[in-house]
């Protein structure tokens, strides 16, 4: 998954806004104990994190 696609997702669960910021705050435990961001940065790929905010925030299965 392309980080754009990523983001894109992000903003279609979250809302453009509260995106970056939930991605910046939330610490999950799925990733470490990182936020998206810091997995990110870390290394982790798009798609397993995108995996682990689905997981943990019970995104709908017709948006995963």
């Amino acid at each position: 998954m392309r980080l754009t696609v990523f983001w894109q997702r992000m903003a279609d669960h979250f809302g453009s806004g509260y995106a970056d910021t939930f991605a910046r705050d939330h610490v999950m435990a799925g990733l470490g104990g990182r936020t998206v961001h810091e997995a990110l940065d870390s290394g982790w790929e798009a798609k397993d994190v995108w995996r682990v905010v689905c997981t943990t925030m019970n995104v709908p299965a017709e948006k995963r």
